[in-house]
C-alpha cells in the first residue's frame, strides 16, 4: 500500500512538472516573437552589414519595433487578401522605407535596398 501512494505521490509530481517545463517552453516561444526581441536582431545583424553608428542602431531599432508592432495589430492573423490588411501593409511598409531612408547615408541605403530586394 506504501508503494502505491508512493508511486502515486511520484506520478502526480512528474506530471506538474512536465506541465511547468512545457509552460515555459512556450513562454520563451512567446518572447521570440515580441517587436523588441525582432527588432534587437535584425539591429545586430545590419549593424554588421551596414556599418551603423549608435545613433542609427537606436533609431533602426525604434523604426523596426513600430512596424512590427503595427504588422502584429494590423496585418498579422488578417485575412491577407483583404482590401484593409493590403493598404494597412502597404501604408506600415512605406513609412518603415522612409524612416530607414532618413537613418542611412546614401550608401547605406542602397546597400539596405539590395538586401531586400534579395
Amino acid at each position: 500500500m506504501k508503494k502505491l501512494v508512493s508511486l502515486a505521490i511520484f506520478s502526480i509530481v512528474m506530471l506538474l512538472g512536465v506541465q511547468t517545463a512545457s509552460a515555459q517552453s512556450s513562454d520563451e516561444l512567446a518572447a521570440r516573437k515580441k517587436p523588441e526581441v525582432v527588432a534587437k536582431a535584425q539591429v545586430a545583424d545590419l549593424s554588421k552589414k551596414l556599418e551603423l553608428n549608435g545613433d542609427q542602431q537606436r533609431a533602426m531599432f525604434r523604426a523596426i519595433v513600430a512596424k512590427e508592432v503595427n504588422y502584429k495589430k494590423h496585418v498579422t492573423g488578417k485575412d491577407s487578401n483583404s482590401k484593409e490588411v493590403i493598404d494597412n501593409k502597404k501604408k506600415f511598409d512605406e513609412s518603415y522605407v522612409a524612416s530607414v531612408k532618413k537613418i542611412l547615408t546614401d550608401k547605406q541605403f542602397a546597400i539596405w535596398q539590395k538586401m531586400q530586394n534579395n
